[in-house]
């Protein structure tokens, strides 16, 4: 577990166990600065994890998550290699043209695309997870069509049998594309198995598929398979990634670029 995550899980049981703590009082307990703090506290507000009352934080009494890393949730991702996926999010956006029609997957570095996404751009969206659609909800320029269903609170994903047909019938320009692991031999995978069907259809509903992984995701394998490296045209990753998976990725004859 990351400095980060632990420090985070220790600031939820702090709150809890005080019902509410200052910014100065919690960087005092954590020997961090105070924007340390407010950066880690700005990203549990946001997924109602605690809520800021007068000046303190106080934890939100209808959250069920005491864990972070119990289980894969999109809240745990979030605070793993916030900088590199927020590198990647930016650099995906520029691929991104006016009157594009694309389509965005669920996960922590789909979102800081999103997030990125400039107002000015005029462009149709399909998405299937909360966080996605909240981020996009306030763009002017941006039309949204979104594939409902059955919620699942730990991707913050919206999945169901109408959904996946509706993005069946959906025809993009471009997919961005998330993973949760990534092996030379077994290929992509995802943490959940109602993830992969959704998956599959957005990536057989676009033109240019663009996978979005930090370098951590390489190597890894996860539970539910749903493409191979080789159906993306497009790979941006981290500077960290090693050489031999860039070797390996440049013999697909796939782009890749690192940020």
């Amino acid at each position: 577990m990351s400095k980060k995550l632990e420090r985070m899980n220790q600031l939820i049981s702090i709150i809890k166990e005080k019902n509410g703590a200052s910014v100065k009082e919690l960087a005092q307990m954590f020997n961090v600065s105070e924007m340390t703090i407010r950066r880690d506290l700005h990203i549990l507000n946001s997924n109602h994890v605690v809520n800021n009352v007068y000046g303190a934080t106080i934890y939100n009494p209808s959250n069920t998550l005491d864990n972070l890393d119990k289980n894969y949730t999109l809240l745990a991702a979030k605070v793993k290699r916030d900088s590199e996926k927020s590198r990647i999010g930016k650099y995906a956006v520029s691929l991104i043209e006016n009157n594009d029609i694309i389509i965005i997957d669920s996960g922590s570095t789909t979102e800081k695309l999103a997030t990125n996404i400039p107002s000015s751009i005029k462009a149709t969206v399909l998405c299937f997870n909360f966080n996605i659609l909240n981020s996009l909800s306030d763009k002017e320029n941006i039309n949204l069509i979104f594939a409902g269903g059955y919620f699942h609170p730990n991707t913050q994903m919206f999945e169901s049998p109408e959904g996946i047909s509706l993005i069946r019938n959906i025809r993009a320009t471009k997919v961005f594309v998330s993973a949760a692991g990534i092996h030379e031999k077994l290929g992509i995978t995802c943490a959940n198995n109602y993830e992969a069907p959704t998956k599959n259809a957005i990536l057989h509903s676009a033109a240019e598929k663009i996978l979005l992984a930090d370098s951590s995701k390489f190597g890894q394998v996860k539970s539910s398979y749903f493409a191979d490296l080789c159906d993306f045209q497009k790979i941006i990753s981290d500077i960290n990634l090693p050489t031999s998976w860039i070797d390996h990725i440049k013999k697909l004859g796939i782009d890749l670029v690192m940020v």
